[in-house]
């Protein structure tokens, strides 16, 4: 690279030659002006121009002496400005060029960092996350040590960015960014991969304990609740974590089990994973599944069952619970559990949604029509539920198949209230505007507040299974399910009791009050080929319960 010296030195000779040009210019003038002055004297004093009368006046007028001075003064200014010039012009040229080279350099840097860094959180990004975790296995590799990965999906973020807009989805990122830079040291690599997903790099490990203890400060620091737009909004996050060299020796690899373990975690409501070979097995299936979920939607796949719901008061069954079922072609029936959270997780709960309460209320009239009058109870999902669009959806299908609201009841849970308590209470309101009954199912296990509770028009409240199943033998959920049955009772609501699996469970909440129970030894989900024959007396429980009204 050319000296700035050299450059100055070329700039200044190339602006001299530019700028004494007007002073040229000025010294022809002066000449040509002494000329013609001298001439004219000459033409005075001799009435002729000629070289001896030009002499002459040159020799004897003040005044022409004077003029001949003005070439010389011409060429002296036209020298010393065009310098000065020239050098102000050089220097400033240089400040200029230099400040664009520092500019470059600093536009360069900046392409750099947006290329390995999130631009929202300002975190490192897959890219650059990839080459850390490539150098943190070469270096654990030479010191012969183990190092982890963690990977972190935020739990229904999809349904926060829905509800409450992508400006308020970035700001709670941001916010998880900055209490999650206060869980990892400054020898370990946090990154955003995209959308919910986060990743932590530890190196060096000192034992598995540290991943359980990092996987614990995690949840703990995501707990307190987040205030956007005036609503406090808490979030939780699925980990999954992989090990080197256990898990895999390169960086593709470890990521790619990373993701596995995290689903698994996602998949089974665990707060964390650490990856196996058993759930590397599922990982291929999972994947098919999500493709052929959208065509099973569409082929007209899944079916539906009707679980029963008994009446303390009548002793008969008026309501069931609509379940829905996937008839794959391999794999055969598969539960909500196998499919839901992955639908849930790709959108398609929306079309399943749909298909559940078309089909339940077609069922329903058919039903009607040979005169079994049988209410549907239905879960929504919390996208489906905060869906505008939703309540106007349900409307079209109840004037179709000529279905009265007061017979449907919508399941929902506590936790797909907290997203945004505003448009739930609103859209619930449409839904009780109707005549729609509300439903709070798995209650108990969410957030259970009574000042929302008393706000929105639930008419029911659903025990938990989990408090029922084990009713008899814990003195503990014993109370949570007499509690939940006073508490429902004191605000009005009817509550439903899921999980009885015996003659004493179903005993016990007769005699607490309970006001309706369902579970296994009433009778399992049946097809709906197979519930009328059975309500009418094809089984032991059937002959003593004919269907009625609804429960109330």
């Amino acid at each position: 690279m050319m000296p700035i010296s050299q450059i100055l030195s070329d700039n200044v000779r190339l602006l001299k030659a530019k700028a004494a040009k007007p002073a040229i210019y000025g010294v022809t003038i002066a000449i040509g002006a002494v000329v013609i002055a001298s001439a004219l004297v000459s033409v005075i004093n001799t009435g002729e121009i000629s070289i001896n009368g030009i002499v002459h006046a040159q020799s004897s007028n003040v005044a022409l002496w004077a003029l001949d001075l003005m070439p010389f003064i011409f060429a002296f200014w036209g020298q010393y400005v065009s310098s000065l010039i020239a050098y102000e012009a050089g220097a400033m040229v240089i400040d200029q060029t230099q400040d664009l080279r520092t500019k470059t350099t600093a536009l360069e840097y900046q392409a750099m960092h947006d290329a390995t860094h999130d631009a929202l959180t300002d975190l490192p990004n897959r890219i650059l996350l990839r080459d850390r975790l490539q150098q943190a296995i070469h270096s654990a590799q030479r010191e012969d040590r183990p190092l982890a990965v963690l990977l972190l999906d935020l739990n229904r973020f999809k349904d926060i960015n829905e509800t409450l807009g992508h400006y308020q989805g970035d700001r709670l990122l941001k916010h998880v960014a900055s209490r999650l830079k206060h869980v990892v040291r400054d020898a370990d690599t946090l990154a955003r991969l995209g959308g919910d997903e986060f990743a932590i790099i530890l190196n060096p490990l000192s034992s598995l304990e540290d991943i359980h203890t990092v996987a614990n400060k995690i949840q703990k620091a995501l707990a307190p609740p987040y205030t956007l737009d005036g609503l406090n909004v808490d979030v939780q996050a699925s980990v999954g974590a992989a090990l080197y060299p256990e898990h895999g020796t390169d960086a593709d690899t470890l990521l790619q089990r990373t993701d596995v373990a995290m689903y698994a975690a996602k998949q089974e409501k665990k707060s964390f994973v650490l990856y196996s070979d058993k759930l590397d097995q599922q990982s291929p299936r999972r994947l098919t599944l999500m493709s052929e979920l959208r065509e099973g939607i569409k082929n007209n796949e899944l079916t539906l069952r009707f679980q029963p719901i008994v009446s303390n008061r009548t002793n008969g069954i008026h309501e069931v619970e609509v379940l829905v079922r996937w008839d794959h072609k391999i794999h055969g029936i598969m539960t909500p559990d196998e499919f839901i959270p992955m639908a849930e997780r790709t959108g398609l709960i929306y079309p399943i949604t749909q298909w559940v309460i078309k089909n339940a209320l077609k069922q329903q009239a058919a039903w009607r029509a040979v005169g079994l009058d049988v209410g549907i109870a239905v879960n929504i999902s919390a996208q489906t539920l905060l869906d505008p669009e939703f309540p106007d959806q349900v409307t079209g299908l109840i004037a179709a198949y000529d279905v009265s609201p007061q017979r449907i009841t919508l399941e929902i849970t506590e936790s797909s209230i907290m997203f945004d308590q505003e448009l739930a209470l609103h859209i619930l309101s449409r839904f009780a505007d109707m005549g729609v009954r509300i439903a709070i199912d798995d209650f108990g296990t969410g957030y259970s507040s009574l000042s929302y509770l008393k706000k929105l028009p639930v008419s029911h409240l659903k025990i938990d299974k989990s408090f029922v199943l084990d009713m008899l033998a814990n003195e503990n959920d014993a109370i949570i399910v007499n509690a939940t049955i006073d508490l429902g009772h004191n605000l009005g609501l009817k509550v439903i009791a899921e999980g009885v699996e015996n003659e004493e469970t179903l005993d016990r909440l007769r005699k607490r009050g309970c006001d309706a129970m369902q579970g296994y030894h009433i009778n399992y989900p049946l097809r709906a080929e197979d519930f009328a024959p059975w309500i009418y007396g094809a089984s032991q429980w059937g002959q003593n319960l004919p269907p009625g009204q609804a429960i109330n």
